[in-house]
């Protein structure tokens, strides 16, 4: 691994190939597409022009993928042949990433962290601000006509930033259980799901493994037993069985540690193995049985001339002062 600085020919390598991707020269590559790099299978240094390669590789990963968790660029690393996948592998992926943020060519915004986060109150200058602030954010409750409630549940708290871009379109809650969710938690959820007052459908993404398939169905028993008399559906769309075979998905050795491994199987998959525009997709395919994309477009236009609205009553207010 080399913590080197990226040096000038780098950068070049990385500007010529972001110009050919911006200008449709060459595409990014895909989750199904050959490796962009392939690694040695001799053990021994990399030299300093397949480090460069390797994190030019990167950058193309991440381009095309983004928003995505380092731990999503590692195993789409290792579906490229970049590195190995070993913990080794994942190092220098992640100091990569690092150096390759720092100096200034991958957007650190490109990389989700939603594991760590600061409260702060919202405050405002003026009432003036604090109404040009509602206009800009203001959000028609794209649910409240519906026949149905939906709920998207994940089990990892630093995959929300990529699956968020599509629950926050929606206007569909993305509730982050991080694993087995505390009795607090589904206790909150479940007394929120009795007064919907119409069927709730919950989608649930997580490991595929003995305690994340398990972590799922306690979350389903738990909100039965919680919320009786409502009427809810429950549906695991990630990881599964056949989007494992399907998609080729990178694998581990299931924990013989794992006190429910018995009988579950050989190998297990994390949630982080799928490629981000493929977990986006999914979650947006869950959501549109409910509320299909262009009932979404109709609304949204509602939305905008509602916005619209706003803003010229907060200028009417501005004029008379």
């Amino acid at each position: 691994m080399s913590n080197a600085p990226l040096s000038e020919g780098f950068m070049d390598i990385l500007g010529a190939m972001a110009e050919d991707m911006l200008s449709g020269r060459i595409k990014p590559p895909g989750p199904d597409a050959a490796p962009v790099y392939q690694t040695s299978h001799i053990k021994r240094r990399s030299t300093k022009s397949e480090v460069e390669q390797r994190r030019v590789s990167l950058y193309a990963i991440v381009r095309a993928m983004h928003p995505m968790t380092v731990r999503q660029v590692f195993y789409q690393a290792t579906v490229h042949g970049l590195v190995d996948k070993t913990e080794a592998g994942y190092a220098k992926v992640q100091t990569d990433l690092v150096l390759m943020r720092k100096a200034g060519v991958l957007p650190y915004h490109w990389l989700a962290d939603n594991t760590r986060w600061q409260r702060k109150p919202t405050t405002f200058d003026s009432i003036e601000q604090a109404l040009d602030e509602t206009a800009c954010f203001y959000r028609k409750a794209l649910w409240r006509e519906a026949d149905c409630y939906v709920e998207m549940w994940l089990e990892k708290d630093a995959l929300s930033g990529v699956v968020y871009p599509v629950t926050d379109t929606y206007d569909v809650p993305l509730m982050v259980a991080r694993g087995y969710a505390s009795l607090s938690f589904l206790h909150s959820a479940a007394e929120h799901i009795r007064g919907v007052g119409k069927p709730v459908f919950i989608y649930h993404l997580g490991d595929y493994d003995p305690s994340g398939v398990n972590a799922g169905e306690k979350i389903e028993s738990t909100l039965r037993e919680m919320a009786p008399g409502a009427e809810i559906h429950f549906e695991r769309i990630a990881v599964t069985p056949v989007q494992i075979e399907q998609w080729s998905l990178p694998t581990r050795p299931t924990k013989a540690s794992d006190s429910r491994a018995k009988g579950f199987g050989d190998i297990s998959v994390e949630l982080d193995a799928i490629e981000p525009g493929r977990l986006r997709a999914i979650v947006q395919s869950a959501i549109e049985r409910h509320m299909p994309r262009h009932q979404l477009d109709v609304l949204k236009a509602a939305e905008e001339s509602e916005r619209s609205l706003l803003t010229s009553l907060i200028d009417n207010i501005g004029g008379a002062e």
